[in-house]
């Protein structure tokens, strides 16, 4: 990955952020972008403000401000961004403007990532979304995220063929010990975790860094497009 240019969107915490410390180890040109200012301010100093490092704001469903933030010539797109606030409610008290934020988030959001990135990228390059375990093991209060999910690997199916040469896959993760947790969970954050790991064949929740070796995986293979890569620690299985 030496000399890529990457952009990531959502790189400000979690995966994306333990993703642009991988890339910059590599000796990537790393662009981390998100909605924070301050989370991304906090995320340079974290990585040390190396000179490889640009860091970007945007809104993820606001397309100027994605068609801004794509406009540069690169090598991949990573989007992680996510918005844990409002995803989960019981489907009778489910408030439809937390839902259409989900879907702008989770779904349209890359896809408007895709329309103004891609003629951006060179041939051969790749674009990566983050999906999730809750398409394949839904619960209750999940339906939106487990069909947003579902339809974000839907949609990087068709834009692998549309797309072409353009590499477009999922990675899709279960649970992983970051602060979105402490949105999910609150307080009962570290027994939700402890009783997930207790459960999975891998023994233990994900780590940033286990999604992160996996973003790379499918960047660096050049013959892997149209594929959901699954990291889970065994979690579809049980």
């Amino acid at each position: 990955m030496q000399n890529e240019r990457v952009l990531v969107i959502g790189g400000g915490s979690g995966m994306g952020l333990a993703l642009a410390r991988q890339l910059l180890d590599d000796g990537s040109e790393v662009t981390i972008a998100g909605r924070s200012a301050e989370r991304l301010a906090a995320a340079a100093r974290e990585l040390g403000e190396p000179k490889l490092l640009t860091i970007r704001t945007v809104d993820i469903a606001d397309e100027d401000g994605v068609r801004d933030l794509t406009a540069a010539e690169r090598d991949h797109i990573v989007v992680t961004a996510a918005d844990a606030a409002g995803s989960y409610h019981p489907i009778r008290d489910f408030p439809l403007a937390d839902a259409r934020n989900v879907l702008a988030t989770k779904v349209l959001g890359p896809w408007l990532v895709a329309r103004h990135g891609a003629p951006h990228l060179r041939a051969g390059g790749s674009i990566t979304f983050t999906s999730g375990v809750a398409a394949y093991r839904p619960g209750p209060g999940s339906s939106v995220l487990a069909t947003a999910n579902g339809a974000l690997e839907s949609l990087a199916r068709t834009l692998a063929i549309e797309l072409a040469p353009i590499r477009v896959n999922v990675v899709s993760p279960g649970w992983v010990d970051t602060a979105i947790w402490d949105t999910l969970a609150g307080s009962a954050k570290n027994e939700r975790l402890g009783a997930m790991a207790a459960k999975l064949p891998a023994g233990r929740v994900g780590r940033p860094d286990d999604i992160a070796a996996a973003f790379r995986a499918l960047m660096t293979n050049g013959f892997i497009t149209g594929t959901v890569l699954h990291v889970d620690g065994g979690h579809r299985l049980v």
